[in-house]
């Protein structure tokens, strides 16, 4: 659910604030489609046990409480504190939109999903990147780069049709591209079990990749 928009109009001195403006319904962790061992030993039960129902709900409240927050401010006319919450509404919506598509864009190890089939998606990677595995390698070795926490992606560019290997800072979501494929690099992600070493948290990543979830994005990413 996204905020509606907060002002009709501003002027030098006065502001009106939307009459309809509500929120409309709780924002809720969603259910994972598998159980929290279903990726061992590519990541782990401890780890996914506390980044959904740890991370994400924090992310989850966090949201909830701001889009509260933004709503009383805008009932009182109260444009500053709106201002002033745009950054933990952009934080936490981020987080739960990333994590709400990360989710689903993993697999159970050794399942079928999780196997890059014959199809429109593999032979666009094979077009924009030359072969599957040289794409694994561009994706790894740039999201392994992001400095702190952050994101990393393969998006579908609407202007060009193209894949393209890009990274989001922290909680930051996917704007200029059509996500398709994304990890979470945070540390609460991996460290647990990989420690600090990123490039083998990724190598794992494509184990559990949902390749079949990758395929329905891009056929609707195309169309779009």
């Amino acid at each position: 659910m996204s905020i509606r928009a907060s002002l009709s109009s501003v002027s030098r001195r006065t502001f009106v604030a939307p009459a309809a403006f509500q929120i409309r319904a709780k924002h809720t962790l969603p259910e994972l489609p598998y159980a929290y061992d279903a990726l061992e030993p590519s990541i782990s039960k401890e780890i996914m046990t506390l980044h959904h129902t740890k991370h994400h709900q924090t992310y989850v409240n966090g949201l909830n409480a701001a889009e509260e927050s933004y709503s009383a401010a805008v009932g009182k006319e109260d444009v500053l504190t709106q201002v002033k919450l745009q950054s933990a509404l952009k934080f936490n919506g981020g987080g739960h939109i990333n994590h709400s598509l990360f989710w689903k864009n993993l697999a159970p190890y050794g399942s079928e999903e999780a196997t890059l089939s014959e199809g429109p998606l593999k032979k666009a990677i094979e077009e924009s990147f030359g072969s599957f595995e040289a794409f694994k390698k561009k994706f790894n070795a740039d999201t392994a780069a992001v400095q702190g926490s952050g994101w990393g992606w393969l998006g579908l560019n609407p202007l060009t049709k193209k894949l393209e290997v890009t990274t989001t800072a922290n909680q930051d979501p996917l704007l200029t591209h059509i996500p398709i494929i994304g990890i979470d690099i945070w540390e609460h992600a991996f460290y647990l079990q990989y420690k600090n070493v990123k490039p083998d948290y990724l190598a794992a990543f494509w184990n559990v990749c949902n390749f079949a979830e990758a395929q329905r994005r891009f056929d609707a990413a195309v169309k779009a």
